[in-house]
């Protein structure tokens, strides 16, 4: 009891440690049993949690023997665990660790090999309800517990076989075989379209044969998915005078006719607005009550409790993505889309729980320690929050490409070795510490005359000078009388970031050959959640030689910063360092971490509020950052 006094994360990890262990020894099998039952769909009506693992890959970024090499172990994990076996290891598992010596092993699980589906669920759901039954209850029974096992082991077994147990004359093994763990249901795909990740978490809510999927992805019928409509209405438009003395009567307790508050009452207006019931964090269900703008948000892991009342979170879906920054990139698109596209459908968050995984895959083609620090910033900074991540998953990606380097054996009969399965496994069950990023948002002006373009990055964005200039027409600032030379003349206005959250702004003009803006803290030291902004400038000198140019490089944190060129040149922006998503011909772009998407209750809130009232609720209320969760074992240790 010791760990948990300790600081955070340990002292949660020790008290999830000890419940889990309490509910173990009152009731054994109970954790393995619902283990199996989740991660492996079975379905039970105690106990109906539903677990599944996403492995996406993008192709264009992972080497197609890679892929190959991933979808071969899982494939042959996936032969060997059909739902009938995953049922046989349950009813075993839970008949052997309740009677212990008394269960006859081997015999127990021939029969229960023998049996036909229909005997076999009939044995797995009398099992389950045993466990959960048991469980349920505030002080279990051993006895019990052990006397409605044994019943069922009599019915498999027959009285005269189970009353012998080891007794008999077969030569059994002197410890009874293992039962195994199965590895969850893990399923393969290839990132190839923007809505994918939305498309598969509405298919494991719903399956696929009751979804009607139109071209456009808002025709999804996702009857079912939604919680109670009159829990989900933000107003409610009344149909009568709004006077209490109109409404019918037993609608509401009044109080007796002669008293002086029915009186007042008769000519009492009612609200006709029916204030919402979600929490107020409803759309940010993996927020944590810390100190804002910090990377250190651990010490809660992210459960599967209701985030409705009478709405249930019964699906967790673990999402696993491998690659570099590029990859996380597209993850944090990804993900900001479907927090967007919740405020309108508010589908998937009240019923499933969504986890987030990364294992670093980098290419092997420049395996230089600055290819590595390159494209695996975040992975580094991960290992450098984790040691347990730095040293289980850090060091896998060699391994990986050292499979996929093999050549494939010619031997069907001979069992793959499920290495890169098995860390997988371990990983996406024993990492529950989530550490939060700023999603950050980008508005890129092309014309100061037009709406911007705007799109979001997660780990950088560098800025080039291009040697293209403005047209002619353009309605850009230009300045004269500025001397040629590299780079270009540069306004940038920067709210300068202060651990006291104090507004400050700095406005600063220089020439410059470029900008890289970095999320990332650079050493482990730094945990302020703000931008580390990079400027090459360019300092012109005179001496006898003549003139010329050297670069000094000055760096500064900030919190939003607004960046335009003063010349006749413009800039290209490169978001998370994929060439894919490259912005060419750029006049200005701001930079400010990416809000919580708005609600569609806020908004439709706004419309019945005054002007005055509305700012004063744009003041109370400041928007939540966008923040993406990715698991580790510790987090960041405090």
């Amino acid at each position: 009891m010791r760990l948990l006094t300790l600081p955070a994360p340990y002292c949660t990890v020790a008290l999830d440690c000890a419940i889990r262990l309490k509910t173990e020894k009152a009731v054994p099998g109970t954790l393995y049993q619902r283990l199996v039952i989740a991660e492996q769909n079975l379905r039970s009506e105690l106990y109906p949690y539903q677990e599944r693992v996403f492995l996406f890959v993008d192709p264009e970024l992972i080497s197609p023997s890679v892929c190959s090499a991933l979808l071969l172990e899982i494939e042959a994990a996936q032969v060997q665990q059909t739902p009938e076996a995953c049922m046989r290891h349950v009813v075993s598992h839970a008949l052997q660790a309740a009677l212990g010596e008394a269960c006859h092993t081997g015999a127990l699980q021939r029969k229960l090999q023998a049996s036909p589906r229909r005997a076999l669920e009939r044995y797995f759901q009398a099992v389950v309800t045993a466990v959960e039954q048991m469980a349920s209850e505030p002080s279990p029974s051993r006895e019990g517990h052990l006397k409605r096992l044994e019943e069922i082991y009599r019915s498999l077994l027959g009285p005269a076989v189970a009353s012998r147990g080891r007794c008999s004359g077969d030569s059994l093994p002197e410890r009874p075989p293992s039962i195994p763990l199965p590895s969850p249901h893990i399923t393969f795909h290839l990132w190839t379209d923007e809505e994918q990740l939305w498309k598969e978490l509405v298919f494991f809510l719903k399956p696929q044969s009751q979804l009607r999927l139109s071209a456009d992805l808002e025709a999804l019928n996702l009857q079912g998915l939604l919680p109670d409509q009159e829990l989900a209405r933000v107003s409610m438009l009344s149909t009568d005078s709004g006077i209490e003395r109109d409404l019918p009567s037993g609608a509401d307790e009044r109080p007796a006719s002669s008293s002086p508050e029915m009186e007042h009452a008769r000519l009492q207006r009612k609200g006709g607005i029916k204030k919402r019931v979600w929490p107020a964090d409803i759309l940010m269900p993996s927020s944590w009550d810390g100190p804002p703008g910090l990377h250190r948000r651990t010490g809660r892991p992210s459960g599967d409790g209701e985030l409705l009342p009478g709405v249930s979170r019964l699906h967790t879906a673990r999402v696993l993505v491998l690659g570099d920054d590029r990859m996380l990139g597209r993850l944090a698109r990804a993900y900001h889309s479907l927090r967007k596209r919740e405020t309108q459908t508010f589908c998937l968050t009240p019923r499933l729980s969504l986890q987030l995984y990364y294992i670093p895959v980098l290419t092997p083609e420049k395996p230089t320690s600055f290819r590595r620090l390159d494209l695996g910033e975040l992975a580094a900074f991960l290992g450098r929050a984790d040691p347990w991540y730095e040293s289980t998953i850090n060091t896998l990606y060699p391994a990986i490409h050292k499979l996929a380097e093999m050549p494939p054996s010619l031997d069907t009969s001979r069992a793959v070795d499920p290495f890169i399965l098995d860390v997988i496994t371990y990983y996406v069950r024993m990492g529950t510490q989530p550490i939060y990023f700023q999603i950050y948002t980008v508005k890129i002006f092309s014309d100061l005359n037009q709406a911007p373009a705007e799109d979001i990055f997660l780990t950088e964005l560098k800025v080039k000078i291009q040697d293209s200039k403005f047209p002619k027409d353009s309605s850009s600032p230009r300045k004269r009388g500025v001397a040629e030379g590299p780079g270009a003349e540069l306004s940038i206005c920067y709210q300068k970031a202060l651990l006291s959250h104090r507004t400050r702004e700095v406005t600063v003009s220089l020439r410059a050959t470029g900008l890289v803006l970095k999320t990332l803290p650079a050493s482990n030291t730094e945990d302020h959640m703000c931008l580390n902004v990079s400027v090459t400038e360019v300092v012109k000198s005179s001496n006898l030689a003549g003139r010329s140019f050297s670069m000094v490089t000055n760096t500064f944190q900030t919190a939003h910063i607004q960046v335009q060129s003063q010349e006749q040149r413009l800039l290209t922006l490169l978001l998370d360092k994929d060439h894919r998503r490259t912005f060419r011909d750029v006049v200005r772009f701001e930079v400010a971490s990416c809000p919580e998407p708005c609600s569609g209750a806020q908004k439709s809130k706004a419309l019945w509020l005054s002007s005055q009232q509305q700012e004063l609720e744009r003041t109370k209320a400041k928007p939540k950052p966008l923040l993406m969760p990715i698991n580790t074992f510790s987090g960041i240790v405090q």
